[in-house]
């Protein structure tokens, strides 16, 4: 757990409307800040690139991540020409890689610090009409990147991973008429041999299933914001890559 740093207060210019914003950090750019959230305040009818101006100025250290960020208002990414509305949640998402305090769950998913289980993800879309079933488990594995991987740690934001993967899953569905979708998700420290995800499909048709579960996993490894960290026998890195 990083200390955490006093927050830094932007004020707006002369003749201004200031807007108190609240920002939450995630992975990477949590850790090289130092805290979880940064507390701004803005002019009134800013925009998304005049916020990121602000957090440059106000944080040199974060340049770097903070351009590589996307940002997400009230769970739902937005481009640099957006005006932030007032009291709206926003949070700067690094690139995905797929902790918090508790399981999450939606009717195709599940987002939890508890050891993921395949018979219950299969359990999720079998049915008598399934004559095709296929899962994917994506596990820890002891080697990475020319190193010697000791444990991973996932973090999630909760509440926007599971809107994500609940959007996937229905547009999958949508996508394979009949396809039946579920992902569970870990988030937390892992152990290798640890399965992070598991994700299984249903079909009347084995290829309809097969390509479900594998536009899933594409996805989710896109568009869930979901962190990697990964810490081997010289130190730790936030990786933005999938599981």
């Amino acid at each position: 757990m990083e200390p955490a740093a006093p927050p830094v207060i932007y004020t707006a210019a002369e003749g201004q409307l200031p807007v108190n914003t609240s920002i939450l950090l995630f992975a990477g750019i949590r850790q090289r800040a130092g805290q979880a959230r940064l507390e701004l305040s803005l002019p009134a009818g800013a925009t998304v690139g005049e916020m990121r101006k602000v957090i440059s100025g106000a944080y040199p250290d974060l340049q770097t991540l903070l351009q590589i960020c996307r940002v997400a208002v009230d769970q739902t990414f937005v481009d640099d020409t957006s005006v932030i509305p007032e009291n709206a949640e926003i949070a700067l998402i690094p690139p995905v890689s797929g902790g918090h305090d508790g399981p999450r769950t939606g009717p195709h998913s599940l987002l939890t610090p508890d050891t993921l289980e395949l018979a219950a993800v299969l359990g999720a879309v079998e049915h008598a009409g399934a004559g095709g079933v296929t899962s994917f488990i994506g596990n820890v594995r002891r080697h990475s990147r020319g190193k010697m991987v000791r444990f991973l740690e996932y973090e999630a934001y909760g509440p926007m991973a599971v809107r994500a993967l609940e959007h996937i899953a229905s547009t999958i569905e949508t996508r394979y008429p009949d396809v039946r979708l579920c992902v569970h998700h870990r988030v937390g420290h892992l152990e290798v041999g640890e399965a992070a995800v598991i994700i299984a499909a249903s079909a009347p048709h084995r290829a309809e299933a097969f390509a479900a579960c594998r536009d899933c996993i594409e996805s989710l490894k896109k568009d869930v914001p979901i962190w990697k960290r990964e810490v081997d026998e010289i130190g730790d890195e936030w990786i933005s890559q999938g599981p």
